[in-house]
C-alpha cells in the first residue's frame, strides 16, 4: 500500500462524494464533472490495487491476504458500478448513488490499511 496515495484517496473521495450530494440536492441528473471525477477516481483505485497485488506477490503483503485481495477488488468495482448505475437513473437518484459509492471507498481504503498493517 501507498500511505500518500490512500490519503489522497480518502480525501479526493470525499471530495467527489460531497459534490454529488450537492448534485443530488440540486435535484440535477450525473453530470460529465462528475463522471470525470469518478473515472480519475478509478485510475488511482487501481494504481493503488496493482501496487498492492504485485507487493503481495512479492511476498510483503499481510498476513490476511483473502480479505485484503478481497478489499482491493470491491474498492475497484465500486466506481464504475456507481457510474452506470447512476448514467442509468437520470434524476437526482444518480448522483446520490455516486455519493454513496464515493463515500464508501473511504472505508474500505481505510480498512485495507488496517489489514496490511496488520490490525484487526
Amino acid at each position: 500500500m501507498i500511505g500518500p496515495l490512500a490519503t489522497a484517496l480518502i480525501i479526493g473521495s470525499l471530495v467527489l462524494g460531497a459534490l454529488c450530494v450537492i448534485v443530488a440536492a440540486r435535484n440535477r441528473p450525473m453530470g460529465m464533472v462528475l463522471l470525470i471525477g469518478l473515472a480519475v477516481l478509478e485510475l488511482a483505485l487501481l494504481v493503488q490495487a496493482g501496487v498492492g497485488v504485485a507487493r503481495v506477490i512479492g511476498g510483503q503483503g499481510p498476513a490476511e491476504t483473502a480479505t485484503f485481495v478481497g478489499y482491493l477488488i470491491g474498492m475497484v468495482l465500486l466506481p464504475p458500478a456507481a457510474a452506470f448505475w447512476a448514467l442509468g437513473e437520470r434524476t437526482r437518484w444518480g448522483p446520490a448513488v455516486a455519493a454513496v459509492a464515493c463515500l464508501a471507498i473511504p472505508v474500505m481504503v481505510g480498512r485495507l490499511l488496517q489489514v496490511w498493517h496488520g490490525t484487526p
